[in-house]
């Protein structure tokens, strides 16, 4: 049995970059709604016509993670791409990503698991390693998300939250299993589904030829939905959940947590967790406020920005935490 370290670590964001103010000129809201609701100050979105997809910004991301494990692309076993925006409704960009990056003719799979993607893709990439199947593995999270909101004030409570952006992590074998990823711990609770969802276009909900014949202004379900609330307070009851189980699992306690990095939804769910915990600033990352939420992408950019600014060191136990659509949740261990 092996385990699995991360080797390398990058990420991606536009360089546009959209203020509360930006978003105040086009809807009815203001700097100081969004941050009193969601902690957020900015956020990134891709300008129609640069060149940006979901595709391309996991390709930046993956080279940044890539080139600092200190291994080649050729030593890529696998590619396991997170997202809910992909290019193409198929073929999904696991593949896109191998082409594009000209790695050899791998395996390459989709996690369709929004918030929680990265965590889902990171477990994925675990037990393949932990197995001996593959060596090394190329996990990405990536989003485009500012083509498909509602930018009016119909859609600014889900619109205002929402960010572009890519992270990427490579995941390689380690040898000493007291190192590297020590557990993950997913769930789901599907009976909640359509509290945080975008239900069209959809094969099961609508035929393509009512989506082509149909213009109808008022169609807000091709618009994500969500029951903010709702959301709400199942996220923290969850990410309290899953952590301790990761935690239990491992024989620690909350005060071995050297840094916790939430998947940023909502920078008042991180402070709850924060406060329930008893953790101090310095054991918690947040940069929601300047990305906002960009979902399977959150976590791996907000891992990546604590390692590079060294608030990540060789030895601490990191926490990796993540609950959203689905409803889905999940966390991971991790001994750096």
């Amino acid at each position: 049995m092996y385990n699995s370290r991360i080797a390398g670590l990058g990420y991606y964001v536009p360089e546009n970059v959209v203020t509360n103010d930006d978003l105040s000129k086009i809807m009815d809201t203001s700097d100081e709604w969004i941050q009193e609701r969601t902690g957020i100050k900015e956020r990134r979105h891709v300008v129609n016509g640069d060149g940006d997809t979901t595709t391309s910004m996991g390709v930046k991301a993956a080279k940044i993670a890539i080139e600092r494990s200190g291994i080649s692309k050729d030593d890529i076993d696998f590619i396991v791409f997170a997202t809910l925006s992909p290019d193409y409704y198929f073929p999904g960009p696991g593949v896109l990503v191998q082409r594009d990056l000209g790695i050899k003719t791998v395996g390459a799979i989709d996690v369709r698991n929004q918030c929680s993607g990265f965590v889902y893709g990171l477990s994925v990439a675990d037990q393949f390693i932990k197995t001996g199947m593959y060596k090394n593995v190329l996990v990405i999270g990536s989003e485009l998300h500012s083509s498909g909101l509602d930018m009016t004030t119909r859609g600014r409570s889900v619109s205002v939250i929402f960010g572009d952006g890519a992270g990427a992590a490579v995941l390689s074998r380690e040898e000493d299993t007291t190192k590297g990823i020590l557990s993950t711990h997913l769930h789901s609770e599907g009976q909640h589904a359509e509290e945080l969802s975008l239900t069209a276009p959809g094969m099961g909900t609508r035929w393509v030829t009512d989506i082509i014949d149909d213009n109808n202004p008022d169609d807000t379900s091709y618009y994500p939905y969500m029951n903010g609330q709702f959301v709400f307070k199942n996220a923290v009851v969850r990410f309290s959940e899953v952590i301790m189980e990761g935690l239990q699992t491992n024989q620690l306690e909350v005060s071995d947590i050297d840094m916790l990095i939430p998947h940023q939804a909502n920078l008042r769910i991180s402070q709850f967790i924060q406060k329930k915990f008893g953790l101090s600033n310095d054991q918690v990352f947040n940069n929601i406020m300047k990305y906002g939420n960009t979902t399977a992408a959150s976590i791996p950019i907000a891992l990546t920005e604590a390692w590079e600014e060294g608030k990540i060191k060789e030895g601490d136990t990191v926490v990796l935490a993540a609950f959203g659509s689905g409803f889905t949740w999940g966390s991971a261990i991790i001994k750096w």
